[in-house]
């Protein structure tokens, strides 16, 4: 019989129950034990949708991100947070989010950066020479006991991706740590045995990657180590093909193997022949990262003669957390009928799975009827005139090569854009959002539902754009921002006024803590239909003489943060949006926007978990920055931002966009990221983050004069910019405005010390 089971559900709640309560315990509003109860509720949920499976999963749910999670368990926080008298839990959300409660005392929050490939965010582990390691599976076992499920298979992190997801502080090799660590993973198998678990879910993604001798031996080490009779390990992988450590994997003492054969079907053959006849085989059969129904019977045509070769041997489950995609289908009231039969999100990949095993186990005319249906939704989506716009197909054709390039190289422009923005050294700017208040939502809202009118709607968000520009030429910031205030999301906003996009309502997924977003369908071909942004940039321009920003999301971006469709090449739907969005970059600079900036914020988390396929996607990525891009004058700057991601190894990629000013994170970092620069001369103007805007503390001056001056070693000041990591939509005005006025004093401090090195310099 084939087993089925989970790898982890969302846990945000099919209403982001979660996220809410997060905010109100942050804000002061409710305590502990309502957060906690908040949690207990959803977790209870989540062991109610995986009754069918064979195995449900436990010890994915986390309050904030399971890497702090992990963190927390192995007793492994940065020193900094030991000093504070506060209880586990906020300590946990002062290592999260550099404060525990509004009202708490700040500090410099754990590092953030992406999930491997994907849009979520963890907290990065810090490491030092003395790390030590101390066990506190509370919660854990916590979540096992309350548990009402009869087979529990509990979720961990293996302690050879947790030292490869985190960063030495003081240089040492976090690999150095392995034999301090793994005696604590010894007790934490015992203790999990004691509570009466048999399988142990134990995650190793690095093996999908490249992965050098050194960790490979690491693998070998830990898993020789872990052997144990007390606890079956399912040593599971998913994002990836193993590749060259298909051997290794299949070798190492486990019980089990999981694969993510939606994107390593090819290596299943040889993992079969590989693979020792008393271990299992989990396939990952179900797509945790996208939101379109499987083709159950092409599934099943390829799955019978695995199972009959492999039998009780053979378990099923989707290839990753199904924490990448939202919670229920069945909320999307409001969605497209035909749309929505294509479409499968978390609990309905769950019901595609018991299907699958159903007809594995007891033959296909068991699940008739749901095969039938499957077939005519997949059939129907195939033949769909939704889809096909000729007119889309006809321009893709006519793309050329000199539509990628500006007129004159940056040395060029840039005097020229001097010469009409007269802008002063270390000109300051923010990366565009400004706070989504309750006023501007409900204005947002009533205006969906019709109880705003569109002249009522317009005047609202012109109200709050002339107060934003009014609040920035009070701080003094040089080129000003419009503040977004119209706008749900930097895609969905964009994808709303484009052909081929759908949108659900609760389709919410976690990006980061209580941060969801809720991306967009790309369903079929992709047009810009209307304006988009320049009537709201227009307006904000028509305020103020200092410069204002046109904001667009950039096509990279708009494609790596929706659902893409799977049935062409990610190229080819990235195209389409470049030339959408090319539309409005000439549009905008049509009606006389000097400084355009296009968000590649997902740039770097496309790139494939393997360097040996990075050239192809950024070769694409890259030209279809530049056909959004480079369509407009010399006197036209344009920006683009990207935040959270390690970009060190991409840096001659990021530098042939030939954006004229790229905006950066850094402040978690302390400038880490900018360390590339003393071995490679970025050619054009960098803004590097000096002010985090994922925590609530507001930075000193001070602060950010050291962070510009720690940038100003690597990169010389006329071609620096100061500026926030990112937009400031999450935050509050009351964190904003003060930390806008310590960034506008840095600005000055550091152009008065030019000044006077200046002086010093002809004096000499």
């Amino acid at each position: 019989m084939v087993t089925t089971h989970n790898l982890g559900l969302p846990r945000i709640g099919g209403r982001r129950q979660l996220k809410f309560s997060l905010e109100a315990y942050w804000r002061g509003e409710i305590d502990a034990q309502q957060l906690t109860t908040t949690g207990q509720q959803i977790r209870a949920q989540n062991s109610e949708h995986q009754q069918a499976l064979d195995w449900a999963c436990v010890g994915d749910f986390s309050l904030y991100d399971h890497v702090l999670d992990t963190s927390i368990m192995l007793g492994n926080l940065p020193r900094r947070f030991a000093q504070q008298q506060l209880t586990p839990l906020d300590r946990y959300f002062q290592v999260a989010r550099g404060r525990s409660t509004e009202a708490s005392t700040p500090l410099a929050a754990a590092e953030m950066t992406k999930w491997f490939d994907t849009n979520y965010h963890y907290l990065v582990p810090e490491f030092e020479r003395e790390t030590q390691f101390e066990l506190n599976a509370e919660q854990l076992l916590m979540q096992i006991e309350e548990s009402q499920s009869k087979n529990l298979k509990p979720v961990i992190i293996g302690p050879v991706t947790y030292l490869w997801l985190g960063k030495s502080k003081d240089g040492s090799n976090p690999l150095d740590l392995l034999e301090r660590l793994l005696p604590v993973y010894q007790q934490l198998l015992q203790q999990l045995a004691d509570a009466g678990i048999e399988w142990l879910q134990i995650d190793e993604p690095i093996l999908v990657t490249e992965l050098d001798q050194t960790w490979r031996h690491a693998l070998r080490n830990a898993y020789f180590r872990l052997q144990t009779k007390t606890i079956k390990l399912l040593l599971t992988t998913y994002f990836g093909s193993l590749k060259e450590n298909l051997q290794l994997a299949c070798e190492l003492p486990v019980a089990g193997l999981h694969i993510d054969a939606t994107r390593a079907r090819d290596e299943v053959e040889r993992i079969i022949d590989w693979l020792p006849q008393h271990k299992i085989l989990s396939l990952g059969v179900i797509d945790g990262r996208n939101i379109w129904k499987c083709h159950l019977n092409s599934l099943l045509d390829w799955l019978e003669p695995i199972h009959q070769r492999l039998g009780d041997r053979l378990w099923l489950a989707p290839s990753c957390s199904l924490l990448h995609v939202p919670v229920d289908l069945e909320s999307e009231t409001d969605l497209d009928d035909e749309i929505k039969s294509w479409l499968s999100f978390a609990l309905q990949k769950l019901s595609e799975l018991e299907t699958l095993a159903s007809a594995l186990n007891h033959g296909r005319q068991a699940v008739a009827r749901q095969l039938s249906d499957n077939a005519q939704a997949i059939q129907r989506r195939s033949e769909s005139p939704q889809i096909h716009i000729p007119a889309v197909v006809d321009r893709i054709a006519k793309i050329t090569e000199a539509m990628s390039q500006r007129r004159h190289p940056f040395a060029t422009r840039r005097t020229i854009q001097q010469q009409r923005l007269n802008l002063p050294l270390f000109p300051t700017t923010t990366i565009g959002s400004f706070p989504q208040t309750n006023e501007i939502r409900q204005a947002r809202k009533a205006h969906r539902e019709g109880r705003l009118s569109s002249a009522d709607y317009r005047n609202a968000m012109e109200k709050e754009i002339a107060q934003a520009i009014r609040l920035q030429e009070d701080v003094g910031l040089d080129v000003l921002v419009h503040g977004e205030a119209e706008r749900n999301d930097m895609v969905e906003y964009f994808a709303e006024f484009l052909s081929g996009f759908a949108f659900t309502r609760f389709g919410w997924v976690q990006s980061y803590g209580s941060r969801c977003v809720k991306p967009p369908i790309i369903y079929g071909d992709v047009q810009r239909q209307t304006d988009i942004t320049t009537q709201w940039t227009s307006y904000a321009q028509s305020l103020t003489n200092k410069p204002v920003k046109g904001m667009l999301t950039g096509p990279v971006t708009m494609l790596n943060w929706s659902f893409v469709r799977d049935d062409q090449p990610l190229a080819l739907t990235c195209n389409q949006l470049a030339l959408a969005l090319r539309d409005e970059v000439l549009a905008l600079e049509q009606a006389g926007t000097a400084i355009i900036q296009i968000d590649e914020a997902a740039l770097r988390e496309g790139l494939p978990l393997r360097r040996k396929q990075w050239p192809d996607y950024l070769e694409w990525a890259l030209k279809a920055f530049r056909l959004t891009a480079n369509g407009v004058q010399d006197d036209t700057q344009i920006h683009t931002h990207m935040c959270y991601s390690e970009f060190n190894d991409i840096i001659e990629s990021i530098a042939a966009m030939d954006a004229d000013v790229i905006t950066i994170e850094t402040s978690r970092s302390d400038m880490e990221l900018l360390d590339v620069f003393e071995s490679y001369e970025y050619p054009n103007e960098i803004g590097p983050g000096v002010y985090d805007i994922h925590s609530p503390n507001i930075p000193s001056m001070a602060s950010m004069v050291k962070l510009i001056q720690l940038a100003q070693l690597r990169i010389p000041a006329e071609r620096l910019w100061i500026n926030p990591d990112c937009g400031l939509k999450t935050r509050q005005w009351q964190e904003v405005i003060p930390a806008l006025k310590n960034m506008q004093q840095a600005a000055r401090r550091l152009r008065e010390e030019a000044r006077l090195d200046s002086q010093q310099t002809t004096t000499a």
